[in-house]
């Protein structure tokens, strides 16, 4: 009865952590009234790593950092490039649609472990995966008559890449130091990555910070709960869960980041955009049906920054 406990308890802390990244969608579309994007991006980023920093001195997990100049590369696609490009296009577009882009994050792993790990794209459902994503950007993107958000789908699309190229460069790591904790080394990462938002937000002019209560409870909600939190509650599900099954939970946090822009900001996806979601939301469960059956390690970059 003990690992049906443990399960349970894996189970709701995945739960927890999917609302916490489905619902973050919202929030930080409603933090960016208060502050610029590269504000924002600092001060999520920072504090974020110093909330993680307090962690492992809490945990007495190793604080010392260890394959620097990697951790570097790390921090600079996945805490700088894609936070910096999501909160970016989150500016002009709309909470759900960034969302569900920036979720195609398993197809660029698929389709960059081809060149960079020599993992080519095997079998039908493999590519049907892929053809499914592709086909479901091009319906929201609609290339044959360009919004005015274009430019904010492109920097959501590239978050998702960045995201994708993030995972490759940590399994890479993995399987040269397997031994590294994935908490001080996550902790690193962002600190690493938010030095540069950090400079871009003192370089660039902008409009000062209204530090309203519910700009601080944005901050709050991103660096503490979407951040120190989740990556706990991240790393104690993939300890704990069937290989696969983390990855197709944490799937459904684009489905709740566009169902509460819905509600809650009146996001209503055209039916072109709402068909474009559907075929993407398809190749992410093919990919984690696919991941379950093979008995695949889900890599722990896959979580959110």
């Amino acid at each position: 009865m003990a690992w049906k406990s443990e399960t349970v308890r894996a189970f709701a802390a995945l739960l927890l952590l999917t609302l916490l990244w489905g619902y973050n969608w919202v929030v930080m579309k409603g933090a960016l009234q208060y502050a610029g994007a590269f504000q924002f991006g600092a001060l999520r980023t920072f504090i974020g790593a110093l909330c993680l920093m307090a962690l492992l001195l809490v945990l007495r997990r190793p604080l010392r950092p260890r394959e620097v100049p990697t951790l570097i590369v790390l921090g600079i696609l996945q805490t700088c490039g894609f936070t910096g490009l999501i909160i970016w296009a989150l500016v002009e577009g709309g909470a759900g649609k960034t969302a569900v882009l920036t979720y195609t994050m398993p197809i660029w792993v698929l389709l960059l472990a081809w060149p960079l790990l020599g993992e080519k794209v095997r079998g039908a459902w493999q590519w049907l995966a892929v053809i499914s994503a592709l086909t479901g950007l091009l319906f929201i993107l609609d290339p044959l008559h360009l919004g005015a958000d274009m430019f904010s789908m492109m920097l959501a699309t590239l978050g998702g890449a960045f995201w994708g190229l993030s995972v490759i460069v940590a399994k890479k790591l993995h399987k040269r130091a397997p031994d590294l904790d994935l908490l001080s080394l996550t902790a690193w990462q962002m600190l690493f990555g938010s030095l540069p938002l950090v400079a871009v937000a003192l370089l660039i002019p902008a409009p000062p910070i209204q530090w309203t209560a519910g700009f601080i409870g944005a901050v709050a909600f991103n660096a503490v709960l979407c951040n120190a939190l989740a990556w706990l509650l991240w790393l104690y599900a993939l300890q704990r869960l069937e290989a696969g099954v983390a990855s197709m939970a944490s799937m459904l946090a684009p489905v709740i980041g566009v169902l509460a822009a819905w509600l809650q900001l009146g996001e209503v996806p055209v039916p072109s955009v709402a068909f474009g979601m559907l075929l993407i939301g398809v190749a992410l469960v093919i990919i984690s049906v696919q991941t379950m059956r093979l008995h695949k390690a889900v890599e722990p970059a896959m979580g959110q920054d």
